[in-house]
């Protein structure tokens, strides 16, 4: 059996680290930098501020003080994909010293308005198979960043799901198929999944329409569970999600802790947050002169396991008491 206690170090380059140091270092420069951002979800969304909270002191802890020689120009997109277009072509057009955003789409769109003004990503899927750089190790061009997670790690999120409720035998994965990753995502369920006795089913959704609908036809049948593609759609829409989950008793494993914090069942992956902190670091090296061409895509380091009791008794589980001393955090 996996432990899932282990901090398993994906990083695809362990000594191209981006962490902070202890100390600031010397200020840089007084003439005002800018940073572009277009965050991963809605501006009144508790998780998104975190992340660029921890981006921004990051940042301070490196010499960058806003409104002295650092100013934050965002875009919020709220999910309209248009809207993030049009968000992107602002900020080129505005011309900032770097623009950060966690949101494939977003990075896709910036791509198309420049090649030359710097891109930082945090927390996407399969930077290569969208086609944000073509090499993880060697990014070239103006783009790099650091991924969320990697596909294998949907045999954890389904042996969480058969230890919490081992009676599952079909498994539904949410994920919207206009994303290269959500096939993928797909494919790696479709490889692991008799070694686990289940039968995936691919839950296609775009909208929290979509999101009602295929579950409820998903819970016509018995024995089933949920996990969710780490992407936008879902982390938008989670609420949905667990509404239905709860109404229709059905287990489900998300790709991260605030899944499980906002009240999902259960979590298991890359601490998302920790993530924007060591973005920083790139951003602020790109600042000091540094290209993205020779910084490479990095994988997390941090991985959490969340377990909502809370949520369990609404859907009628008992949680093992060997899975609750096992995880990080328990949320009761």
């Amino acid at each position: 059996m996996l432990d899932l206690r282990r901090r398993e170090v994906l990083s695809l380059l362990g000594g191209a680290a981006a962490t902070l140091p202890c100390v600031a270092r010397a200020a840089p420069a007084e003439r005002m930098r800018r940073i572009g951002i277009i965050p991963p979800a809605t501006q009144d969304d508790p998780e998104t501020q975190a992340r660029i909270a921890v981006f921004r002191q990051g940042l301070e802890q490196l010499g960058w003080k806003e409104g002295r020689n650092i100013r934050f120009d965002y875009r919020w997109p709220a999910g309209n994909d248009e809207l993030i277009k049009t968000h992107a072509a602002e900020l080129v057009a505005s011309a900032p010293d770097l623009i950060l955003t966690g949101i494939t789409p977003a990075v896709q769109a910036l791509k198309r308005e420049t090649s030359t003004i710097p891109i930082l990503f945090a927390n996407v899927a399969d930077p290569v198979g969208s086609g944000l750089v073509p090499s993880l190790a060697k990014p070239g061009g103006n783009v790099t960043g650091f991924t969320a997670v990697e596909y294998a790690i949907i045999g954890k999120w389904l042996e969480l799901l058969k230890e919490i409720a081992p009676e599952v035998e079909r498994v539904a994965l949410i994920g919207n198929p206009d994303l290269v990753f959500t096939k993928s995502f797909q494919r790696s369920l479709e490889a692991v999944a008799a070694s686990f006795a289940v039968k995936p089913v691919a839950a296609e959704v775009r909208d929290a329409a979509d999101i009602e609908r295929a579950i409820a036809a998903f819970a016509r049948e018995p024995n089933g569970g949920l996990l969710a593609v780490p992407a936008f759609t879902a982390s938008m829409h989670r609420a949905v999600i667990f509404r239905m989950a709860v109404r229709h008793r059905l287990p489900a494993v998300y790709p991260f802790r605030f899944f499980a914090v906002d009240g999902g069942l259960a979590s298991y992956g890359p601490d998302q947050v920790d993530q924007y902190r060591r973005v920083a670091g790139y951003a602020d090296r790109i600042l000091r002169g540094a290209k993205p061409a020779d910084l490479p895509v990095q994988a997390p380091t941090k991985f959490d396991l969340v377990i909502n009791l809370k949520t369990a008794k609404a859907i009628g589980l008992d949680v093992p008491p060997t899975l609750l001393a096992r995880a990080d955090e328990v949320i009761e």
